[in-house]
Formats: C-alpha cells, structure tokens, sequence
C-alpha cells in the first residue's frame, strides 16, 4: 500500500507551493507600480538575456501559455517596451527585441524583483541559498521529461 502525502506541515512540495505563492505576491505587489505583472516582467527579463526570441520561446521561458504570451506580447508592444519584426526571417516564428523604453522599464523591473528575492532569501547564508537553488533546480529535473 502506498502512503499519502502525510502531514502538510512536512511535506516538501506544499512547502514548494508556499514558496512560490508568496514570491509571486511579493512580486505582483512590487511590480504593480511599474505597470507590469509577472508574466510582463518575466517577457521583459528573457528578452533582455535572449533577444529575438519567439512567442512560443517566451512563453515556454515565462511558463505560460502562447494564447497568454500573445497578450502579454501585446501589451507590452502597445506601451512600446518591445519590437516585433514585420516578416519572419525563416519559418514562421517573428522575433522580438526590446525597445530603449523597455530596457529602461527592465532596469527598474529587474532591481525590483532582486529586492524581492533578496528579502525573501536574506536569513539564508550565501551557501545555503546557492545550496537552496541548486536543490530546486534538481527537483525540476527529477520531474522533467
């Protein structure tokens, strides 16, 4: 017989999901005098690592659907933070850059939520929290096909 997940306070994935509630509040509520939400933001920071990424890159880079990464894409296209090429230069996909006023957002969005993963992170030593993200990032492996 298999055993359940057993008391909520001792199991890791709802810890996980704790977590990730209250960074992606944090988040919302720092971003939100920016004029941006998350999935913006995330748009914006892979932009800025990785231009000319498509859709379809972006949103498997912000993990949300294309449907919700075409809107996001255009929200951000209409307040001029990013750049969509008229034609594709192969296939189908069309390649989007940051403009000079979404660097500049970027900027202000990225220190923002750095203040965030600071706060959330500053009792752990700097050890830990690289043991921490390395830990997490192995439990997304385990769990990736």
């Amino acid at each position: 017989m298999t055993q359940g997940v057993g008391d909520l306070d001792r199991s890791v994935g709802y810890t996980l999901k704790q977590a990730a509630a209250a960074l992606r509040a944090a988040m919302d509520a720092e971003l939100r005098p920016l004029g941006l939400t998350v999935p913006q933001y995330a748009c914006l920071e892979i932009l800025g690592q990785r231009p000319g990424m498509s859709a379809a890159e972006l949103a498997r880079g912000a993990f949300v659907t294309r449907q919700s990464m075409h809107a996001v894409l255009l929200g951000l296209a209409e307040r001029g933070l990013l750049a969509r090429a008229a034609t594709a230069p192969q296939g189908r996909a069309l390649p989007t850059e940051l403009t000079d006023a979404g660097r500049r957002v970027l900027e202000q969005a990225s220190a923002t939520v750095a203040g965030v993963e600071r706060r959330m992170t500053e009792t752990l030593t700097p050890a830990a929290r690289e043991r921490l993200r390395a830990d997490l990032a192995a439990c997304a492996d385990a769990l990736s096909p």
